[in-house]
């Protein structure tokens, strides 16, 4: 691959920490560091650039009669324009904590204005969430500061908010790093949460933990149902999601 292009600041983004890159025909978004929070194929930009984002998604086989997802960080906003895009009868609230970031993925990352199925809302994730009981089917969570896990959006308090905002049939969805020393702590306040009716499966090549807790728990014949819907949403949306179910399922706590 080629070298990076310059980080280029925009409108005063640089002293917030908030860069832009290239390399390759991919644009990468950067919080405060080389990492990269978000990516976007020039040429594909409504696909799932990222693997860890793609593992998200994961939650689809589980969930037939989706309509409403509540997602906490935005980044590039991969996943917003995901589902906008590819879930039409979805409808998309995001909360993100930073205008700036905001700004980055209306300008650079082609994130759709606010509209009937979509609503970018600036705010914190957890007070969000704590005030909005039985608000979505699904609940999905990338939120980092510094590179670590926004220490307001792995409590046990957040946890238990989370678990309340879910519909009954609900679905947490949270991405962690599994090199962090407090992810562990946060598996066990997540099934606390969710009487231990939690999965997880490892996003590769660059380690991600990708965590779901069902507020309603499965059994075999679920199990079997969502392996046969994950095989035509694999044609429909050209995802691996037979493996997905396949991971989760033998990374199943209960």
């Amino acid at each position: 691959m080629g070298e990076f292009s310059k980080w280029r600041p925009r409108r005063g983004m640089e002293e917030l920490g908030i860069q832009v890159s290239e390399q390759s025909g991919v644009r990468m978004l950067h919080l405060g560091s080389s990492s990269v929070q978000s990516a976007m194929r020039l040429t594909a930009p409504n696909d799932l650039e990222l693997a860890y984002t793609r593992c998200m998604m994961a939650f689809l086989p589980f969930y037939p009669q989706l309509r409403n997802i509540l997602m906490i960080g935005l980044g590039g906003g991969s996943l917003a324009k995901f589902v906008y895009n590819r879930l039409p009868q979805v409808n998309t609230t995001v909360i993100e904590i930073s205008p700036q970031v905001v700004a980055a993925a209306r300008d650079y990352f082609l994130l759709p204005l606010d509209n009937a199925r979509l609503q970018v809302i600036t705010a914190e994730g957890s007070t969000f969430v704590a005030s909005h009981p039985a608000c979505a089917d699904v609940l999905m969570v990338d939120g980092f500061e510094d590179g670590s896990q926004a220490l307001s959006l792995c409590s046990q308090e957040f946890y238990d908010d989370a678990c309340a905002a879910l519909n009954p049939k609900g679905i947490l969805v949270i991405n962690l790093l599994s090199s962090e020393r407090v992810t562990k702590d946060c598996l066990k306040r997540i099934e606390n949460s969710f009487d231990c009716s939690v999965a997880r499966m490892t996003a590769k090549p660059h380690g991600n933990l990708i965590v779901f807790a069902f507020k309603h728990r499965f059994g075999r014949s679920g199990w079997e149902e969502a392996a046969s819907r994950a095989k035509k949403l694999e044609t429909e949306l050209a995802l691996s999601f037979p493996e997905y179910v396949r991971q989760l399922h033998q990374g199943k706590s209960f």
